[in-house]
């Protein structure tokens, strides 16, 4: 009895360092240390990102100093650039979107060198309804002896709500906002005729 209990004690004492020496082992391959570390938070799906659209009408902003649809009597004219954009998807499902605008000030025939306030409106829109609007204000100098001058804006964090992340649009535009679509004008209805041709008609 005595002897068989020692080799009981034995096995056990074995067994037991081989399993401590295999769990060593598999974590040093698995995670490059002795110690397994935390869990880590899913991998965030990448983020649908848009190209920058222009605003109708938003392209170009002209200053006139007489009558309108004179070419001498333009100016400025103020022109968009270069738009980037950088979209980044959020814990919550949402995007978060950075939009990046450049654009120029020209002189016209009636204009002069001096300070220009310049307005530009940054639009999320979903199935053509504005989520998110920013209005902005930027100021370009045009020097004496320049013809030009130039502008850069960028706005950050132009949240898209989680259920809007698969199909919204991002648009830029000169002036104070977004110009709404015209809703397609509704055509009257058409009397139907009676089975039996226009009534009183001679038989």
């Amino acid at each position: 009895m005595r002897l068989g209990g020692l080799v009981a004690l034995g096995v056990l004492a074995a067994s037991g360092p081989r399993a401590e020496e295999g769990n060593f082992l598999s974590n040093i391959f698995k995670y490059g240390g002795t110690t397994v570390p935390p869990s880590q938070a899913p991998e965030l799906e990448a983020p649908y990102c848009p190209p920058v659209g222009v605003t109708e009408g938003g392209a170009a902003l002209q200053a006139m100093g007489g009558s309108a649809g004179n070419a001498a009597s333009i100016r400025t004219q103020m022109s968009l650039g270069r738009l980037a954009r950088e979209c980044v998807r959020r814990q919550d499902g949402s995007i978060s979107v950075k939009v990046g605008v450049e654009g120029r000030v020209l002189l016209g025939p009636a204009g002069a060198p001096g300070r220009f306030d310049v307005p530009l409106t940054i639009v999320i829109k979903y199935d053509d309804k504005v989520v998110t609007s920013r209005s902005h204000r930027t100021s370009v100098t045009v020097a004496p002896g320049e013809a030009q001058g130039f502008f850069s804006v960028i706005e950050e964090d132009l949240v898209v709500p989680a259920a809007m992340t698969r199909d919204y649009e991002i648009e830029v535009g000169l002036g104070g906002g977004a110009k709404a679509k015209k809703a397609p004008a509704r055509r009257k209805p058409v009397p139907a005729a009676s089975a039996g041709g226009e009534p009183g008609a001679a038989q």
